[in-house]
């Protein structure tokens, strides 16, 4: 329940930032007045819901402390899954982990500059070719004339 009232807080102030957005300003111009009273309304009514919608969370929040105030409060470093005892062993399988993945993104990236250059030498042969080509036609055309 109190993640679905944390979700509709959180639209509804998205759809009131955005009410808010589409809102002009009083800065002299003319503006219907109508309209105006409609965007307005509509304004009022998300933050009356928005207000509810808190009062709701305050209810849930309350409801869980007081379910909550009979166990004995649990230090926030047995809640987090650590064992002392192995953590050189876990350090120097990291490590070896990290070494190994270090060395295979190496080789990869050697691999691919490999291949770049194979692809750079390849793409200036060809516009060599092109470029010799070019100069042929240009020398023909030149003789045709």
């Amino acid at each position: 329940i109190g993640q679905e009232t944390v979700q509709d807080i959180v639209s509804r102030t998205m759809e009131i930032f955005q009410l808010l957005r589409n809102m002009q300003l009083p800065n002299g111009v003319s503006y219907h007045t109508a309209t105006h009273q409609d965007r307005q309304g509509k304004l009022q009514e998300h933050l009356r819901q928005l207000s509810v919608l808190f009062r709701k969370l305050r209810l849930v929040y309350d409801k869980c402390n007081e379910n909550c105030a009979g166990l004995d409060p649990v230090p926030m470093e047995q809640l987090i899954p650590y064992v002392e005892d192995d953590s050189t062993k876990h350090e120097d399988r990291s490590l070896a982990t990290q070494l190994r993945l270090a060395n295979e993104e190496r080789r990869e990236i050697v691999e691919v500059n490999k291949n770049l250059k194979q692809k750079n030498q390849q793409l200036k042969q060809i516009m060599d070719q092109l470029r010799n080509l070019i100069w042929d036609i240009n020398a023909m055309l030149a003789m045709r004339n």
